[in-house]
C-alpha cells in the first residue's frame, strides 16, 4: 500500500533536506515526506508549490517561517503553519541583503545566495495579496503553532484575528524547530489531525 504524503515548506536559507525533514521522516516513516527546495523569487516558489499540491495531493503540508507564509496560502489543503513570517519582505530588508548561505544541503548544489531590491519588492507584492483567498471553509483546514519564544517574529495576534483564536496554538519553544520540538510537538499533533482526518476537525 502506498504511503500517504506530507509535504513541508522550509523557511528562509534552508532547504528540503533540512534537519526538520529529517526528523519527520525519522518519526513518521509510516509517511511519504516531500519537500522542495524553494527558489529565492517568493512568486516562482508559490508557483511551484501550487503544482506539488497538484501534483502531490498531499494529506497536509506543513510549513515554518518564511514556509509558513507560503504554506498558509496552499488554499484547499489541511496545513499547519508554524512561526510565520508574514512580513518577509521586511525581515529581509533590516538584515538579510546582500550574500546568504543555505543552510543545509541543495539539490542544485547552490551553497549562497543573494537578496537584493528587487527580491525584496517581489516579497513585499506577494504579501499585499496573501490573505485574500481566507473564507470560512479555509479557517478550518489551518492550524497556527507558536513558539512561546520566538524572539524573531510574532505574527500570533494577527493570525488569530484572521483564523480564529481556537485555530492558534502556543508551544514551548523558539523560532527555529529542533528535534525535541519536532518530537514533542509538532508530530503529535499531526498524528492527531491525521486520526480526526485533517484540521476542520481540531480542538486546541
Amino acid at each position: 500500500m502506498d504511503r500517504k504524503t506530507i509535504m513541508y515548506v522550509h523557511g528562509f536559507a534552508s532547504s528540503g533536506s533540512s534537519g526538520t525533514v529529517m526528523a519527520l521522516r525519522r518519526y513518521l516513516p509510516e509517511f511519504r515526506i516531500v519537500a522542495p527546495d524553494l527558489p529565492v523569487d517568493p512568486f516562482e516558489s508559490m508557483e511551484l508549490l501550487r503544482a506539488m499540491v497538484e501534483q502531490e495531493k498531499p494529506l497536509m503540508v506543513i510549513g515554518t517561517s518564511m514556509g509558513g507564509m507560503y504554506t498558509q496560502q496552499l488554499w484547499g489543503v489541511p496545513r499547519i503553519v508554524v512561526n510565520p513570517s508574514f512580513q518577509m519582505s521586511r525581515l529581509l530588508l533590516f538584515g538579510k541583503m546582500g550574500r546568504n548561505k543555505y543552510t543545509s544541503k541543495r539539490k542544485d548544489g547552490a551553497t549562497e545566495f543573494r537578496i537584493d531590491k528587487n527580491v525584496v519588492e517581489r516579497f513585499r507584492q506577494l504579501e499585499k495579496t496573501q490573505f485574500d483567498g481566507i473564507c470560512e471553509d479555509e479557517k478550518k483546514l489551518v492550524v497556527g503553532l507558536f513558539g512561546d519564544k520566538d524572539k524573531m517574529v510574532d505574527f500570533r495576534q494577527q493570525m488569530q484575528e484572521l483564523y480564529g483564536a481556537d485555530r492558534c496554538l502556543l508551544f514551548d519553544g523558539g523560532h527555529r524547530l529542533n528535534d525535541t520540538v519536532v518530537k514533542k510537538i509538532i508530530i503529535p499533533i499531526i498524528q492527531r489531525l491525521v486520526r480526526q482526518n485533517g484540521p476542520c476537525n481540531l480542538v486546541l
